[in-house]
């Protein structure tokens, strides 16, 4: 639990909450993002890292996980704060104007205005249709990795096909004890190299490869002992392990955003297009989340709001301020 204090806290570490960071910077405001999702980039990180790209300006082509890369590098004079891995629960509006934003960990961050940049919404795991699952979570049923070392010398079973399966496939490798990877099929939607390496990893020994298999059945008293993995050629195979982390992708909801009081449209946020202000003062959406007549969800459309939003959120900040547009190739970049 923390209590952090902040001019913007921005809701989405994804490419446009990513930018918003670098045109508050510019503005001398200090940002701190939180994001439901173990790492920043939204859905480019999590969904299509090696993805390629055409419509971003002076890149005729760049890979969604080098962008992201790219953004980091960009907002690093600014020195943004992040809480990661948790969901945005509460809002609070203060009898000043200014808001508290608690996530579901109870972390609290003041601020003087809101960004909401979360894309599609929060990203919730997509979970498999196994009896008795969710008794588990906590207790040895996880559906992101956010700390590789808590899995050193334990015997872990990862479920999938995708990118995030191969990645974490290879990367636990070194860490388990006794690493265990189940694919419904035979072959892997994910980066070829990357499903390369793991036949290599299996090869070797280091990964026990179950592939035209699902697992079926979780077991354990006080916490997860041992699943069920339903093979082609055998019934049932019984693979005691301390984990079981499925990674099957994950669900958009607009989750508690719902419940905030703000103006929605077919579950999208409703904003004025002039500074991408919401009904609530103080609160901005930008990027795919907002909604207002000729919305396309492009993300250099959710680069250009973001800098209207800046401008807007400066008067917010800095009350007693005037605003003089200063250029970068004239002004460059200052930290802050």
């Amino acid at each position: 639990m923390e209590n952090i204090k902040t001019d913007i806290c921005i809701v989405g570490a994804g490419p446009v909450g990513l930018f918003a960071v670098f045109e508050a910077g510019l503005l001398k405001m200090h940002c701190h993002v939180v994001d439901a999702l173990p790492a920043v980039g939204g859905q480019l990180t999590e969904i299509y890292p090696k993805k390629p790209i055409y419509d971003i300006p002076g890149y005729p082509e760049v890979l969604a996980g080098d962008l992201v890369k790219n953004l980091q590098k960009q907002i690093e004079p600014f020195h943004p704060t992040f809480t990661l891995g948790e969901r945005v629960e509460n809002l609070d509006k203060q009898e000043d104007g200014s808001f508290i934003v608690t996530t579901v960990a109870g972390t609290k961050i003041a601020c003087k205005a809101v960004v909401i940049a979360g894309g599609l919404g929060s990203f919730e795991p997509r979970k498999p249709a196994i009896e008795n699952l969710e008794d588990y979570e906590g207790k040895g049923v996880t559906y992101m990795v956010l700390d590789p070392e808590k899995y050193r010398d334990k015997r872990v079973v990862l479920a999938g096909g995708g990118d995030s399966a191969l990645d974490w496939t290879i990367f636990l490798a070194d860490v388990c004890k006794e690493l265990t990877l189940v694919h419904r099929g035979t072959t892997f939607r994910g980066a070829p190299e990357s499903a390369e390496k793991v036949a290599a990893l299996a090869e070797e020994g280091k990964v026990n490869l179950m592939l035209k298999s699902n697992v079926t059945e979780v077991f354990g008293e006080d916490k997860l002992e041992a699943v069920n993995v339903h093979l082609e050629s055998v019934v049932h195979h019984k693979v005691e392990t301390d984990y079981f982390i499925p990674l099957f992708g994950l669900v958009p909801k607009l989750g508690p955003i719902d419940n905030w009081g703000l103006e929605l449209e077919k579950n999208a946020i409703v904003v004025n297009t002039v500074d991408y202000s919401t009904n609530i003062p103080g609160v901005y959406a930008i990027g795919d989340i907002n909604t207002y007549p000729g919305k396309l969800k492009l993300i250099l459309c959710g680069f250009h709001e973001a800098a209207l939003m800046a401008q807007s959120a400066y008067n917010i900040v800095y009350p007693d301020k005037k605003y003089v547009l200063k250029y970068t190739t004239v002004n460059g970049i200052q930290e802050i």
